[in-house]
């Protein structure tokens, strides 16, 4: 049976700054492990030596494909200063390393500069349902709940180059920053979008921002993505996504590199 994201993550196991999980087939994306799924057992990781600080940013690269069953990630200190915390987690198979995250920490620091990001309205309303479908999308798609609310799903032929999503996950909560990365890494590159024949597509690098210290107090249904293709050449794209919670608040910035075969 599938299994929910919350008892997923309460599965996890951590000891000595390494992190454990026995990850089942319906969170596969592909040949590899969903990457929203390998950030947060990086994260974990990362929580056994920095456990109160908030987290500020994430950086991840994908090196390799990441198989399900065990996965493991090892975190080490890089430098802690006065208020940040630079830590490393990687995931490994055997000498090859399959994906590096790096996160940063940081204590609140006293400034007048305060800027809030507004979300904006959309122009017009329309709603169009994405359905899991076993065999077709990727395995992990039906832990979530999603409608594009301005451009298209993959492989439709879409000449939009700004895509507005509603996300909510199949999973009774409470919400956790490992929610958020799931969350934020849900949207397909909207290059595969401009597609009308499926082809296969990944990502190689990705850096989260995170504005909101606290999260569990946002309900895991409602949030909404909205997301960017900056550019798009060789087979390689630039997107951002800009992450809000339900009622609009601000949670989170991605950006992604990604590849598109086609």
């Amino acid at each position: 049976m599938p299994v929910s994201y919350s008892e997923l993550l309460r599965r996890l196991t951590v000891e000595n700054a390494s992190a454990t999980l026995a990850v089942p087939e319906d969170w596969m994306q592909g040949r590899s492990v969903f990457g929203g799924l390998q950030a947060a057992i990086a994260l974990h990781a990362m929580r056994a030596l920095v456990p109160d600080v908030p987290l500020r940013t994430l950086q991840g690269t994908f090196v390799a494909p990441v198989p399900g069953g065990v996965v493991r990630a090892t975190a080490q200190l890089l430098r802690t200063g006065k208020s940040a915390t630079h830590v490393e987690a990687r995931i490994v198979d055997g000498s090859q390393t399959l994906a590096v995250f790096i996160g940063v920490f940081g204590t609140p620091r006293n400034s007048t500069v305060k800027v809030r990001p507004s979300v904006a309205p959309l122009a017009q309303e329309r709603r169009l349902e994405f359905r899991h479908v076993a065999g077709v999308t990727p395995s992990f798609t039906q832990h979530f709940e999603p409608a594009w609310l301005r451009g298209l799903p993959p492989y439709m032929g879409d000449t939009e180059t700004h895509h507005v999503l509603e996300v909510g996950m199949r999973d009774p909560g409470p919400a956790t920053e490992a929610h958020i990365l799931a969350i934020a890494d849900f949207i397909p590159p909207i290059g595969l979008s401009h597609l009308r024949t499926p082809a296969a597509g990944s990502s190689l690098t990705w850096m989260l921002e995170l504005f909101a210290e606290r999260v569990d107090r946002f309900p895991l249904g409602g949030w909404r993505l909205d997301a960017t293709l900056t550019a798009a050449q060789d087979g390689y794209t630039s997107q951002s996504v800009m992450v809000w919670a339900p009622g609009g608040t601000p949670v989170a910035l991605s950006r992604q590199s990604m590849v598109i075969f086609g």
